[in-house]
C-alpha cells in the first residue's frame, strides 16, 4: 500500500471513529436504561452528558455523528408524517392549527411575559419565550410511539400540535436569523411562510402524481435494496430540498412522509426506514448530552436545577391550561401537559444564535440551553407522573357499570397494542365494545389513555357472564397463552354457540388448532397482521371499515 494509500485510509478510520464508538456506547446505554426499566432515550443523554463531564465532548463532535444526530429526527419526522396523509391532516386540521396555536399562544405567551418580567429586550423576550413554549419532537414522538399511544387522543393531538411547533420554530429561525444580519423581520417571516405552503403544495404534487409510478417501478425490480435506497433517499432529498430553501430539515422530511402516506407502498417503505430512525435517532439523544457544558453545570448547578423545575413546572401547568381552554377533560389535559412539558431541540439551537444569545446574555443563554438539556433527560419520568395521575383521576370512585355497554355488539379480551388497534378503529366507526384487561399495568395505561376498559380476568369462565358474552355478536382474543385457550374451547363451544370468537396468534402452527375448536385465528405476528384482524372483525359485524377520523378527546 503507497503512504498516499496509508494516509487516506488513516483519514477514513480518523472520520468514523467517533460514530463507531458512539454506536457501541449507545448500546451499552441502552441496554442498561432497559435494565433499570428507563426509556433507552434517558440512556442517551446521560451517555452524553457523562462523555462530556469527562471532558470527551469535542473528541466526539465530528461532522459524521451530527449529521447522523439530524438524520435521526429528519427519519423520525418522515415517519410521522407517513401517519398523516391529506385526508387525516384535513381530519387533524382543528389539532394542528387550533389546538397547536392555542397551545403556543399561552406556553410561550406565559415565558415571553416572563422575559419582560426579567427585563429582556422585546425581541429576546418575544422570540426567546416562544422558543420555550416548544416542545420535543424527538422526545415526545419517541415516548409515543414506545407506548403505543399513536392513535389515542393524547398521542394524536400530541403529534398535531408538535407538527404545528415544527412550523412555528421555522419562522423563530428566521426571525432570530434577522437578528444576526440586522434586516427586517417582517419580510423574512413572510418569505419563510410562502416557502413553507410551496413546500407543502410541491409534496401534494408529488404524492398525487408521482408516488405510484415510482414505486411502481421499483416494484417491478424485485430488489429490497432498491427499496430501502429509495426509502432513505425520499427522507433525506425531501429534508434536503427544503434546507437549501431556507426552511428546516425536518419540515422537509416530514412533508417526505406525507407524500407517501396514501401509497400502497407506505408499509414497506416504513419498515425500511425503521432500523435507520431508531439508530440514527440514538446519535441526535447523545449529541444533545454532549452539548451539556460541564463547566457551567459545575459551576451554577443550583441555578440549573432550579431553572430545569420552573422551566417543566410553568410548562406544565400552562400546557394544561391550554387544554382545558381546548375543551379537553382534566385529565386529558393533565396527560397532554406532562408528556409536553419539556423543552425543544429547536430552543437549543435557538439559544445557540449568537445574536439572541447576545440580547439575553452569554451567562443566561448557557444556563437555558443545559436547563432544557436537564428537562429532556427527566421528560419519561414527568410524563409517566402525568399518565398516573391522569390515569387515578379517570378512574373515578368505583368501575363503571356495564349497564351503558349492554347493547355494545363486541368484546375485547386485552387491551396490548393489538386490542388498541382495535378499539380504535371500533371508536372511528362509532361502534361500541366492551373491553377488558388482566395486566394491571396494561390496565393502568389504558384507563391513563382514555380507553374504555375493566379490571378483570380474561381467561375465567365467571367473567363471561358479567360481561354477558353469550349476548355479543363477537368476542376477540389477543395476547392470550394458546394453552389456556385449548382448556377453554369446549366451554366456548357450550356457552357461546351463537358468538363469533376471532383469536390472534404470532405463530401460525396454532391456526389449525383453533380452527378444529370452532373459533377463527387470525395471524398477527406479520406487517400486515392489525390490518387483518381488523378487516375480519368489520366482517364478522357486517359493517363496512370506516376513513381516518380523529377520536375525540376522553
Amino acid at each position: 500500500m503507497s503512504a498516499e494509500s496509508a494516509h487516506g485510509a488513516h483519514d477514513v478510520v480518523a472520520t468514523i471513529q467517533p460514530a463507531i464508538a458512539l454506536l457501541g456506547l449507545g448500546l451499552v446505554a441502552a441496554l442498561t436504561a432497559k435494565a433499570l426499566r428507563l426509556s433507552p432515550i434517558v440512556g442517551y443523554l446521560a451517555l452524553g452528558a457523562l462523555l462530556a463531564a469527562f471532558g470527551q465532548a469535542d473528541n466526539f463532535s465530528s461532522p459524521v455523528v451530527a449529521a447522523m444526530a439530524e438524520a435521526g429526527v429528519m427519519f423520525l419526522l418522515f415517519n410521522l408524517g407517513m401517519h398523516f396523509s391529506l385526508t387525516r391532516i384535513r381530519e387533524e386540521a382543528r389539532n394542528i392549527f387550533g389546538f397547536g396555536s392555542l397551545q403556543m399562544a399561552v406556553a410561550g405567551g406565559g415565558f415571553c411575559l416572563a422575559g419582560f418580567a426579567l427585563g429582556l429586550p422585546p425581541a429576546a423576550a418575544i422570540i426567546g419565550g416562544f422558543a420555550m413554549g416548544l416542545s420535543s419532537t424527538a422526545v415526545v414522538i419517541g415516548l409515543i410511539r414506545e407506548r403505543d399511544q399513536q392513535d389515542c387522543p393524547v398521542g394524536r393531538a400530541a403529534q398535531s400540535i408538535l407538527i404545528f411547533q415544527d412550523i412555528a420554530a421555522i419562522m423563530l429561525l428566521v426571525a432570530a436569523g434577522a437578528l444576526g444580519t440586522g434586516g427586517a423581520m417582517g419580510p423574512a417571516l413572510a418569505i419563510a411562510g410562502v416557502k413553507a405552503v410551496a413546500a407543502f403544495f410541491v409534496a401534494v404534487l408529488f404524492g398525487r402524481y408521482l408516488t405510484e409510478p415510482l414505486f411502481g417501478l421499483i416494484a417491478r425490480a424485485r430488489s429490497s435494496e432498491v427499496y430501502t435506497a429509495t426509502a432513505l433517499f425520499l427522507a433525506l432529498a425531501a429534508g434536503w430540498a427544503t434546507g437549501i430553501a431556507g426552511l428546516s430539515l425536518t419540515l422537509g422530511a416530514f412533508l417526505g412522509g406525507v407524500a407517501i402516506a396514501d401509497s400502497r407502498h407506505r408499509v414497506m417503505v416504513q419498515t425500511e426506514i425503521e432500523a435507520f430512525r431508531g439508530l440514527f435517532l440514538g446519535f441526535f439523544f447523545i449529541s444533545v448530552g454532549l452539548g451539556i457544558d460541564p463547566a457551567i453545570l459545575a459551576d451554577k448547578w443550583p441555578t440549573i436545577i432550579l431553572t430545569a423545575i420552573v422551566l417543566i413546572v410553568v410548562k406544565c401547568a400552562l400546557n394544561i391550561a391550554a387544554g382545558l381552554a381546548n375543551q379537553w377533560s382534566a385529565p386529558g389535559s393533565i396527560q397532554l401537559g406532562f408528556l409536553l412539558g419539556q423543552g425543544s431541540e429547536f430552543a437549543l439551537v435557538l439559544f445557540s444564535i449568537p445574536a439572541l444569545a447576545g440580547l439575553m446574555g452569554e451567562e443566561l443563554s448557557a444556563i437555558l440551553v443545559t436547563a432544557i438539556a436537564v428537562s429532556l433527560a427527566v421528560t419519561p419520568a414527568i410524563s409517566n407522573f402525568g399518565r398516573t395521575l391522569a390515569g387515578k383521576l379517570r378512574r373515578g370512585p368505583a368501575d363503571q357499570k356495564l349497564s351503558h355497554e349492554d347493547d355494545a355488539p363486541i368484546v375485547i379480551l386485552g387491551l396490548g397494542s393489538t386490542g388498541r388497534a382495535l378499539a380504535d378503529e371500533l371508536q372511528l366507526a362509532s361502534i361500541k365494545y366492551v373491553a377488558v384487561e388482566a395486566d394491571s399495568r396494561l390496565f393502568e395505561n389504558a384507563v391513563a389513555d382514555g380507553y374504555h376498559v375493566h379490571h378483570a380476568m380474561t381467561d375465567d369462565p365467571r367473567t363471561w357472564d358479567v360481561l354477558s358474552m353469550g349476548q355479543r355478536q363477537v368476542v376477540v382474543v389477543t395476547g392470550a397463552k394458546m394453552s389456556r385457550v385449548d382448556e377453554l374451547a369446549p366451554l366456548a363451544e357450550e356457552r357461546l354457540p351463537q358468538v363469533k370468537r376471532i383469536i390472534t396468534v404470532d405463530d401460525q402452527k396454532h391456526a389449525p388448532k383453533i380452527k378444529q375448536d370452532g373459533a377463527i385465528p387470525v395471524h398477527v405476528g406479520g406487517q400486515d397482521g392489525t390490518e387483518a384482524l381488523l378487516d375480519m372483525v368489520f366482517e364478522q359485524l357486517g359493517r363496512s371499515r370506516p376513513a381516518v377520523t380523529p377520536r375525540k378527546a376522553a
